[in-house]
């Protein structure tokens, strides 16, 4: 640290060195912001055991009022769920619609996803964490080896994610007459309202799934219908607590069911209807 310190010092442009100075203090406050979640979390840990602030606080060396201040600041425990720097959204693009691929039409995303980013954006920063996004493009073809990754693209979309899907013994897509999910534990069957009776539902995956180079993982969301990741999300937003303290950062899989205003596509409530599969390794 001091050396990093010591090298800003030094440079001789005064602009530059201010430019260096904002940079340095911004991966900082990165690191500060992650700490005080490791802190609280450890906190709130003994606690759990059965501790009380007292004894937390000689343990420390600071007074038990002090112990309360440190339990409630800095970013929520479940702030690890999505990582501990910039969030990075890969939204699955499509060619857009009536232009074929030699008259180089342009690579848009749907209502729903950039409303997904949105939402997303919003939780992340209740947590102190900034989030961009990138649209995939029709090739499917997306940089997986990456920290603080979620994607939000269909396997119909993307090859590759299709391909890591299937690593998923317990839940992946189908397709027969009309795309679905299926729980290949239970064998049973999650297909979207709007195919069975037209109604305002659907169904999306949620997961935290492997990188390709094996060295880390990134989260995974996708519904039968662009709205099902709408479903997902929301139930994120009303869920991460719990859904946290049940996988940590852990790899796991599960389904999640939505309802939702046909008129607005405001999702109206999330359900998880699959149990949380946790995956080995």
């Amino acid at each position: 640290m001091q050396q990093e310190m010591e090298k800003v010092a030094e440079v001789a442009d005064p602009v530059d060195r201010a430019k260096a100075a904002i940079d340095l203090m911004a991966r900082y406050q990165s690191h500060v912001n992650e700490l005080s979640r490791i802190r609280r979390e450890a906190i709130e840990e003994a606690q759990a055991t059965g501790m009380t602030q007292a004894e937390i606080a000689k343990r420390l060396g600071v007074s038990r009022g002090r112990v309360g201040q440190l339990a409630s600041a800095g970013p929520p425990p479940e702030r690890a769920f999505f990582g501990t720097d910039l969030v990075t959204v890969s939204l699955g693009g499509k060619y857009e619609a009536g232009k074929a691929p030699d008259e180089f039409p342009s690579e848009v995303i749907t209502r729903e996803d950039l409303g997904n980013f949105e939402h997303l954006r919003k939780l992340l920063g209740g947590m102190k964490l900034d989030a961009q996004y990138e649209v995939i493009p029709p090739s499917g073809m997306v940089n997986l080896n990456r920290e603080n990754h979620v994607v939000i693209c269909g396997p119909r979309l993307s090859p590759l994610i299709a391909q890591i899907l299937e690593g998923d013994d317990n839940l992946g897509f189908a397709k027969d007459s009309a795309w679905h999910l299926l729980d290949k534990t239970s064998g049973k069957e999650y297909r979207s309202p709007q195919d069975e009776d037209g109604s305002a539902g659907d169904v999306g995956y949620l997961g935290r799934l492997p990188r390709l180079d094996g060295k880390g993982t990134f989260l995974y969301v996708a519904g039968i219908h662009s709205i099902g990741a709408n479903g997902v999300i929301h139930f994120l937003e009303n869920n991460l607590a719990e859904l946290y303290r049940e996988v940590r950062t852990r790899r796991f899989s599960t389904l999640i069911s939505c309802r939702y205003d046909p008129k607005t596509l405001e999702v109206l409530e999330s359900r998880r209807v699959t149990p949380l599969y946790r995956h080995e390794g």
